[in-house]
């Protein structure tokens, strides 16, 4: 009934510029459409939209009959939900994925679902659109162009091939973002050859999920999935041990105060400390890696000590063996996966504590794995668990090591406390021979973990099986909004709010709730906190968060709940004082 297109353009969005696309106006006579869009269409943020699977998107005026009716509207024109085919028919219960079209001169073929963000609430100026499309099993779709050709308003739409499984738009797009992943329809689902492969990776999460009985939410969308906490909020454990590792690097042996063994963690997880100095207006919150070995009765964490780090001095000046300290649960999904590929553990400095713990568990099991323990250090005195390693590895029969020291010490032995003297690059990773069928696990600082990575992708690794674990802010994802200087985490500006207390673990920040704000979101935003968002209304996942202490109501409530221990900040505001893993 009408063909779109429109080119990105800077729209003014709550005191920030969005660049987008979403904006179409129909097109007069015929129009090319093209492998990767039609001509005089383009999208602003190709990361979420355009490319090969999502080259032209469809909408129904059955659907648009249906907004008007709920929504109570009169104002639409074609395009407004930003597609490229205004159809009539082809709804979204009955098309799917795979089904095959000729229109005009071109021939596509039905690939994903619209992934709903919140650039068509923009576009609409209403902001629950991308859960209504959702909830009311109405996205839309995209095509995929197998053949070019000339497309108009008043063509044909003849299927000539139906897709393989018979599933719908509207299955595929339940099956992914509503409760109730039955594990026979992700089968279905990956069997469809022309389901794009973005949507592939997300079910192929959900069914591993499925598998090893993982805990509920929704692994096909968030990266904070894991197990549930073992408990709520913050307990106190007391400190058995105080142990040097290195120059710079100190552990502390945790247990619980009754002599009970603490529940089992996952190799590769990490533990929130909350520390109270004397003086001090606030609690400090700092993360550590758990370094012990898993299914022990007791925990093991390992700190740094910073140059300035107030945390780190704190715990080292003052305290002791029979001292305790509040600690969150373990979290995490930083952790060792089953299987039988090799394993690459890789670190640099401290980064050794989380792979450390995988290296005791791989040892524990008697693993017959390709193990390989690749480590920087700065010398031998910055070692830390030397000899702790050396002794694991020497119990696995097919482990491999290499160390790396950058300013090795005179004392230092290569060959015996290090193999290369200089970095970890990636040089020396090439030269290592390593298998392209690894799952690799990272840890280090951020410009390390990032070179490595791009090391390994070069030497053939699916980016896919390349872990990382980052205990730092991490980077944003804000989908189209353009960049600005990065600003430290700061207060919101005016007076302090009069509601809970909301601490943001990573950033170091304490601040006021304030009820002006519509959700902790927009509380992390004003305090410069680096966020990771899409959809803004309780769909997409992509601002999941761990929930280390506290309450929160949802406003609207999420399409699906996240994980158990984490929240969505999109749409959430604190009903106690609270902990963010943020």
């Amino acid at each position: 009934m009408s063909v779109n297109a429109g080119k990105p353009r800077d729209v003014a969005w709550r005191g920030r510029t969005v660049y987008t696309g979403v904006w179409k106006q129909p097109v007069s006579g015929p129009v090319m459409v093209r492998r990767l869009n039609i001509d005089g269409d383009g999208q602003g943020d190709l990361a979420g939209h355009g490319g090969e699977m999502r080259a032209v998107l469809v909408y129904q005026l059955d659907s648009y009959r249906h907004w008007q009716r709920v929504l109570g509207r009169d104002d639409f024109a074609d395009g407004q939900f930003g597609e490229n085919f205004t159809v009539e028919g082809l709804p979204d219960d009955e098309v799917c994925i795979g089904d095959r079209y000729r229109i005009g001169d071109a021939v596509l073929e039905v690939s994903q679902p619209r992934v709903t963000c919140y650039r068509v609430g923009i576009r609409l100026d209403d902001p629950q659109i991308p859960a209504l499309l959702v909830a009311h099993h109405r996205p839309g779709f995209y095509l995929r162009v197998l053949t070019e050709g000339t497309v108009q308003a008043g063509d044909e739409i003849v299927r000539i091939a139906a897709g393989p499984e018979g599933m719908t738009v509207a299955e595929i797009d339940a099956l992914l973002y509503l409760p109730g992943h039955s594990r026979r329809q992700l089968a279905r689902a990956l069997r469809i050859p022309a389901l794009s492969p973005g949507w592939q990776a997300s079910f192929q999460a959900l069914l591993d999920e499925s598998r090893v009985g993982g805990a509920a939410g929704n692994a096909g969308l968030t990266a904070v999935a894991g197990p549930p906490p073992a408990w709520s909020g913050f307990r106190r454990l007391s400190v058995t041990a105080v142990d040097r590792e290195s120059d710079s690097v100190f552990s502390l042996r945790l247990a619980d105060r009754t002599g009970a063994p603490l529940p089992a963690a996952v190799a590769g997880q990490f533990l929130t400390v909350r520390l109270r100095p004397e003086g001090q207006p606030r609690a400090l919150l700092r993360s550590y890696s758990l370094s012990g070995p898993p299914g022990a009765a007791g925990y093991r964490i390992s700190v740094k000590l910073e140059p300035h780090g107030a945390a780190s001095h704190y715990l080292r000046d003052h305290i002791r063996a029979g001292d305790e300290v509040e600690a969150a649960a373990p979290r995490g999904s930083f952790t060792l996966r089953p299987g039988d590929s090799p394993v690459l553990l890789i670190s640099a400095g401290v980064g050794a504590t989380p792979v450390l713990a995988m290296l005791h568990t791989l040892a524990a099991a008697g693993s017959t794995r390709q193990v390989w323990w690749l480590h920087g250090a700065r010398s031998g005195p910055e070692h830390p668990f030397a000899a702790e390693s050396r002794t694991l590895l020497a119990r696995l029969p097919n482990a491999h090591a290499y160390v790396c020291y950058s300013r090795p010490e005179p004392d230092d032995r290569q060959g015996h406390d290090c193999h290369h003297a200089g970095r970890l690059s990636s040089a020396v990773l090439t030269d290592l021979g390593l298998p392209r069928d690894a799952e690799a696990y990272l840890c280090g600082p951020t410009g390390f973990m990032r070179d490595v990575s791009a090391a390994l992708v070069a030497l053939g690794l699916d980016g896919g099986r390349i872990h990382t674990e980052i205990f730092g802010p991490e980077s944003s994802v804000t989908p189209g909004i353009a960049p600005a200087a990065a600003r430290p985490p700061h207060p919101p500006a005016g007076p302090p709010g009069g509601g809970a207390q909301v601490a943001f673990a990573r950033a170091g920040l304490t601040v006021l709730w304030d009820d002006t704000f519509g959700s902790l979101l927009e509380l992390a935003e004003a305090c410069d906190i680096p966020t990771r968002w899409s959809c803004r209304t309780g769909v997409c996942h992509t601002c999941e968060t761990r929930l280390i202490s506290g309450a929160v109501d949802y406003q609207p409530d999420p399409v699906e709940a996240p994980a158990e221990g984490n929240l969505l900040i999109c749409c959430s505001r604190p009903t106690a004082e609270l902990v963010l893993d943020l």
